[in-house]
């Protein structure tokens, strides 16, 4: 595990998260579990809004992703250290809106945004709208102006840099289903459409390169080409853009395949991104544009562990040793997905020897529910506590009630305290939505 003051072994050979003992967390919660380092969030929101002050005089806003972790917690959180989220749903704007958090400094995204959604989120006064498409440019030009204001909105754009990561989340190609590509003139276009809507404020451009990069060269070639186009547009169309959104995707440790990121390593991508801003900016005689970014999962990622109990166990001679979890693909499903690798430990015995290589299997009936493959271990047992790492990310997000179990509860614990942020469902949740037609009764 990427250890820190707020997760460590104790002197009992436990795991302890923000000063409480793994195992006493799951007598008192039960499992599975999400647990979240409270201090650790704050501490990696802190670290990008402080980064921007010093290295960019204040001069733009750290938005937490909010399709990483949303809940009304969470916002509570962001609001409190005075940093802006993203939102990508009206569930996500709504949660946020109900959790109190100052809207204006929210900013919507996505592909294919639905007319409710915008309703919802002019309604409530979003502070910036990410245009992806000329029908949500007339749609929301229609909607602001039957509400008689202007509304504040970016282009989201490809500037044709790929990152080392998974293809599944590899987002700034020319073919992508997100944004306007720099190169085929389709940026330039849609620069042109908008700035001809009356009830429509241009600020700038977003991109998004992908998730999980450690490359900072990647971040550096995106920023140096959308800042040749925010020049292009200048020279050709006389508009010249006051802010752009750098997007997320910085990685975090999953496993030892990963680097063990310091929180100084994300001030330097931060400060990286800004210096190639500035040399950018005065190369091209531009004014240093306000700055957004978006990290969601390298504030959230780490900061999550989840706790399961050891149920069955199966060994296959000369094959395979399945160790079983009362957990599975419902509660953290990126393994099926995008056969991502996670770090395991047996909680109540962090200190022993891993003697063997075990499969960790969930309990859903599909064969490809399986959180780690291949993941040293001690001999489990049945009733072990087992934590896997760095699940704070598009795990809650992802949930379902898959098989109808139960999505997890989850706690964030701060000084050996921990407070529930969503509770445990019950069978009646699962059937609440449930209806019985006359005909069937």
């Amino acid at each position: 595990m990427n250890e820190r003051a707020t997760l460590k072994i104790n002197g009992k050979g436990h795991l302890e998260i923000g000063g409480m003992d793994a195992v006493d967390i799951a007598e008192k919660y039960g499992t599975p579990l999400y647990v979240f380092d409270e201090e650790h969030i704050r501490n990696m929101m802190r670290v990008y809004r402080d980064t921007i002050e010093k290295e960019y005089g204040g001069n733009g806003l750290v938005l937490f992703a909010s399709k990483a972790f949303s809940c009304m917690a969470i916002y509570k959180i962001a609001a409190e250290e005075k940093i802006g989220v993203d939102v990508v749903s009206g569930g996500e704007l709504y949660t946020a809106v109900k959790a109190g958090f100052p809207v204006e400094k929210a900013v919507m995204h996505g592909n294919n945004k639905l007319l409710p959604e915008l309703e919802l989120a002019l309604d409530n006064k979003i502070g910036v709208v990410v245009i992806d498409s000329y029908k949500e440019a007339d749609v929301l030009d229609k909607l602001a102006s039957e509400r008689k204001i202007v509304q504040k909105v970016m282009l989201r754009i490809n500037p044709g840099v790929e990152a080392h990561t998974h293809a599944f989340v590899q987002t700034a190609r020319t073919d992508s289903k997100f944004g306007f590509s720099i190169s085929d003139g389709a940026a330039k276009s849609i620069t042109e459409h908008v700035l001809g809507k009356k009830n429509l404020k241009l600020l700038g451009y977003q991109c998004h390169i992908g998730s999980q990069i450690f490359e900072k060269q990647s971040f550096v070639l995106a920023v140096g080409k959308v800042m040749d186009f925010m020049s292009e547009i200048k020279s050709e169309l006389g508009f010249e853009a006051e802010a752009l959104n750098v997007g997320g995707g910085f990685g975090i440790w999953y496993n030892d395949e990963d680097p063990k990121l310091k929180l100084s390593d994300y001030a330097d991508f931060v400060k990286t991104m800004i210096d190639a801003i500035k040399e950018k900016a005065a190369r091209n005689s531009l004014k240093l544009p306000f700055l957004y970014m978006e990290p969601g999962r390298s504030i959230v990622g780490e900061a999550g562990v989840t706790l399961y109990t050891v149920g069955a166990i199966k060994d296959i001679p000369g094959i395979k040793k399945y160790v079983a979890i009362d957990g599975g693909m419902f509660d953290n499903p990126r393994y099926a997905l995008y056969q991502s690798k996670y770090s395991v430990i047996l909680a109540n015995r962090a200190t022993e020897e891993c003697t063997e290589v075990v499969t960790v299997a969930g309990k859903c009936c599909e064969s490809g529910d399986l959180i780690a493959v291949d993941v040293p271990l001690p001999e489990a047992k049945s009733g072990d506590i087992m934590a896997v790492f760095s699940t704070g990310a598009y795990n809650y997000s992802m949930a379902s009630n898959y098989n109808r179990n139960f999505i997890p509860a989850a706690i964030l614990v701060k000084n050996g305290k921990a407070d529930y942020i969503i509770k445990p469902q019950t069978y009646d949740d699962l059937i609440r939505n449930d209806v019985l037609p006359d005909r069937l009764k």
